[in-house]
């Protein structure tokens, strides 16, 4: 605990203004990154995090964006501090920062960070992370297939853009010349900058308003009491080792060779041990998880979202470092979740989903009514480029949907970023009025069923771009070959696909999960199908009400309804026969 705020214990009143001030000054902090950033992923996609620490790196707030972004930027103040330009904080300063080997996420992740001072001392940050367009990586704008972290673009460890308030000329020269997007790049840092200093003004507004003891005091009263929420609910899951497995398509560069995914959550008392022993061996690729950046914030948000969900709380629980407290993350020295510098880790996003998801099939025994089936668990991230007629490079980075499981209570929602991200998608407008892109499919996916089960699993999307001028396509996408698990005899899910379409030969090419720079020329099309959710719970106890809407929607056919849920329909009346339907699911139940 900070000295100055010992022996201080607040008011409820007073200490849930401050929280709601603290709450207030992130979500300020994102909305100015957001409207102020020049490239889609950041402005449409909204691919950020922002937020206010203390000096020992506790998170005291964060913004109601991707968690990924938020939850890392402790490991990166951690990384800072170890490389930090000069060695020493100074009023004024502002860093980038994105070492996956130091603490981030992953290279592409820029952190702008700015120290907070007070009469003095040091007593805190403002920080952020976005995702940036080209960060000058060997393939424009993302990479899979790369030898190493330094094919991964440029590194930064703990650079100061900004020394004592005067701008560090040199390094912004660097940046505009070391990216094919540079005026994005640039444009999108300084939006940055922008956030980080309007958090550093408002916390100290806030401190000047209550004092820095008062502050600071609330600030630690707050993480023993999300602490003591979380170990609250860890405490309700009974003692015990619970595991599952999973497989991941490929590195990216090995074709046909899967790679296993072992979860362990070891629950005692009121703490429990995530272990990812037994997970693949780090690849020879950029398929890696940054350890501190990555790994540990993906488990840190699985247990989050399962038992603080602040929907299902009478007072949500607020999202700071103490409800990080009870969680230990263990992967061995070397494993594709702790992977041995220099090998890459820029490709990360789709084994934390899958580690979300496996932590949830781990706990479904015990905990079923929290838990949800197999979700698409997965990302479609995707990177086009191409050049322009004046030699310089466009860049354009999409995030597509998936969908989630089935629930204990409904459906999985259909075409939507889960589990670990939360991101918007980019609209089709934007993307036909700035760059040589059409999108000529957008919809739900109408070639394969979701998991059928008492509440069937969430629909994904196909979306296809068509290329209108030569480029080149880099596709980080998961699953198509181990498709969403069911739930409680609920039915696996579909898995995903991807494919190519030439306009000059008319030859459809399936694609892998993930590839890199793929050439591509006008007309071509890369068309997208997102896997489907598993199903939840027994389908002969659907209602056949619902079993007739999907039939009626198109998401279920007449004979699964029949064969498979049991419900007999009268599609020219559009009613569901229910004396037929009764007979049909007795005779399935007795047979089973």
């Amino acid at each position: 605990m900070n000295k100055s705020s010992e022996n201080i214990v607040l008011d409820p009143i007073l200490l849930q203004v401050i929280r709601g001030a603290f709450e207030t000054i992130a979500n300020e902090m994102a909305h100015v990154l957001h409207r102020m950033s020049f490239s889609s992923i950041i402005r449409e996609s909204e691919d950020l995090g922002a937020g206010l620490f203390d000096s020992q790196f506790n998170t005291l707030c964060e913004s109601e964006s991707t968690p990924m972004h938020i939850g890392s930027i402790p490991a990166y103040l951690r990384g800072i501090q170890d490389t930090l330009e000069d060695g020493e904080w100074y009023d004024g300063d502002i860093v980038v920062h994105n070492h996956p080997y130091h603490g981030s996420s992953h290279s592409p992740d820029l952190a702008i960070v700015m120290p907070i001072f007070h009469e003095g001392r040091l007593i805190g940050f403002a920080a952020n992370t976005a995702h940036h367009v080209d960060i000058g990586a060997a393939t424009p704008g993302l990479i899979i297939d790369v030898p190493d972290v330094f094919a991964e673009g440029m590194l930064f460890a703990g650079n100061k853009l900004y020394r004592k308030g005067q701008p560090n000329k040199a390094l912004w020269n660097f940046i505009r010349n070391n990216s094919r997007a540079a005026q994005h790049l640039v444009a999108d840092i300084e939006a940055q900058i922008a956030s980080v200093r309007l958090g550093k003004t408002r916390f100290l507004e806030l401190v000047e308003k209550y004092s820095e003891k008062t502050v600071l005091a609330a600030s630690e009263q707050l993480m023993d009491y999300a602490e003591r929420m979380m170990r609250q609910k860890i405490a309700a899951i009974p003692d015990g080792e619970y595991s599952a497995k999973g497989y991941l398509d490929d590195d990216g560069r090995n074709r046909g060779h899967q790679l296993p995914v072992v979860v362990t959550v070891r629950v005692t008392g009121d703490s429990l041990e995530v272990d990812l022993t037994g997970s693949a061996s780090q690849t020879p690729t950029a398929y890696n998880v940054p350890f501190e950046g990555s790994t540990k914030v993906a488990v840190y948000a699985a247990f989050r979202k399962l038992l603080l969900d602040s929907a299902c709380q009478d007072v949500p629980v607020p999202s700071n470092e103490g409800s990080f407290r009870p969680i230990t993350v263990t992967a061995p020295l070397g494993s594709i979740y702790n992977p041995v510098f220099p090998a890459s880790a820029e490709a990360r996003f789709t084994q934390c989903n899958r580690l979300i998801d496996l932590i949830l099939r781990a706990l479904a025994p015990v905990m079923p009514e929290q838990v949800i089936a197999g979700s698409s668990a997965s990302i479609s991230f995707a990177a086009y480029s191409g050049l322009k007629s004046d030699g310089n490079y466009w860049v354009f980075l999409e995030v597509n949907e998936g969908a989630y499981g089935g629930r204990p209570k409904s459906d999985g929602p259909d075409s939507i970023d889960n589990l670990m991200a939360n991101t918007r998608n980019n609209p089709i407008e934007d993307l036909a009025m700035h760059l040589p892109m059409r999108c000529e499919r957008y919809e739900l996916r109408d070639d394969v069923l979701p998991g059928a089960g008492e509440f069937r699993g969430g629909i994904g999307v196909v979306k296809s771009q068509r290329m209108l001028s030569d480029g080149f396509i880099t596709h980080e996408s998961e699953r198509h070959t181990d498709a969403p698990w069911g739930l409680f005899a609920g039915h696996d899910g579909a898995v995903g696909r991807c494919t190519i379409a030439s306009e000059q030969d008319k030859k459809i090419r399936d694609m892998p999960s993930k590839f890199s720079g793929e050439i591509v020329k006008s007309g071509d099309m890369m068309t997208y199908f997102s896997p489907n959710g598993g199903g939840y719970g027994n389908p002969l106890k659907r209602t056949p009400a619902k079993v007739l809407d999907d039939v009626l929607d198109g998401f279920c056919s007449v004979e699964v309804a029949h064969d498979i849920y049991g419900v007999v329909l009268d599609l020219e009346r559009e009613v569901v026969d229910e004396a037929a339907t009764n007979a049909r699911r007795h005779l399935m139940m007795s047979s089973t």
